[in-house]
């Protein structure tokens, strides 16, 4: 099936006589007399074989088929301005794409508010956003899907990742009040821990790394976090949460802190949060921006 060749010209002629309500209102408003308009119009239909316009009345109207088309001539010019803006932002710096992982260990609110500013900075960034198990993210620049992580990486910095320190987490030993554990009220050993299930964040199916910070041999495993509050709530195990997650739930008295007196069991020292890339693959324009603007964030 051979189709006509179409113009962006004619499109955009088209959807202007639409939106200006009439030839002359488009020629108006495209800087071009009356007669260019009726001929653009005229070829696209000729072109096509379709009545865009009905003009057996004073006022040419589009035609049904011609509003359609128009629906459809809006679509086409949206894409080639986008494609437009992406070539001429690629020139300027700016990647065609950024692609981002997250650890579910890492707070999304000021990532939000960091990547809503970056959309109004820069509309024309294609930006792609997943959710990982644990060393999810870190996978995910490896195999290339993701331009830039954010997440702990344990047990220290590999050499091929460049990584920029962005926060730190203290994480909190906690368990439903109606728990055993909960109820020694007292501090707890390694050997009390290992006594009951932990609930423990874990890579996705086929895909599992290395376990830290796990001490119980009976564990549950779970691949996002809110899934794991579920059954912590429900008193199924004891785990160490982040507190911006726990916190209303330690204040409803739903979760209770656990007192941990073997510091190899349950370190305190702050568990220290990365943005990374690849070490050859440098970040364009628009991963530069988001990592500035995220860092600010977190330092206020």
């Amino acid at each position: 099936m051979n189709v006509p060749n179409l113009t962006i010209d004619q499109l955009r002629v088209l959807v202007t006589i639409r939106d200006a309500g009439s030839f002359s209102a488009a020629g108006r408003s495209l800087g071009r007399v009356q007669s260019a308009i009726s001929q653009t119009v005229k070829a696209l239909e000729d072109a096509h074989g379709v009545a865009l316009f009905d003009r057996s009345k004073h006022k040419p109207t589009l035609t049904a088929v011609g509003e359609v088309l128009v629906e459809q001539a809006r679509t086409v010019l949206a894409s080639a301005d986008r494609f437009a803006a992406i070539a001429a932002g690629t020139h300027n710096g700016l990647e065609p794409s950024l692609s981002l992982a997250i650890d579910p260990l890492v707070p999304t609110a000021p990532l939000i508010d960091s990547l809503r500013a970056l959309q109004e900075t820069f509309p024309d960034l294609p930006v792609s956003f997943s959710t990982e198990g644990v060393n999810g993210a870190e996978r995910r620049l490896r195999d290339g899907s993701a331009s830039l992580a954010f997440c702990p990486l344990l047990p220290s910095v590999p050499a091929d990742l460049t990584v920029y320190p962005i926060m730190e987490l203290r994480l909190t030993p906690v368990v439903a009040p109606k728990h055993p554990l909960a109820r020694l009220r007292r501090k707890l050993g390694r050997a009390d821990l290992e006594a009951h299930v932990q609930l423990v964040l874990s890579s996705g199916p086929g895909a599992e790394g290395p376990s830290y910070g796990v001490i119980s041999p009976r564990v549950w495993r779970f691949v996002d976090l809110g899934r794991r509050l579920d059954f912590l709530l429900a008193g199924f195990g004891w785990c160490k949460m982040p507190p911006y997650l726990v916190a209303p739930y330690l204040e409803s008295r739903r979760l209770v802190e656990l007192e941990i007196a073997d510091e190899y069991a349950a370190p305190t020292r702050p568990l220290p949060v990365y943005a990374a890339h690849v070490r050859d693959r440098h970040l364009g324009l628009g991963g530069r921006w988001l990592l500035d603007d995220l860092r600010k964030r977190l330092a206020k």
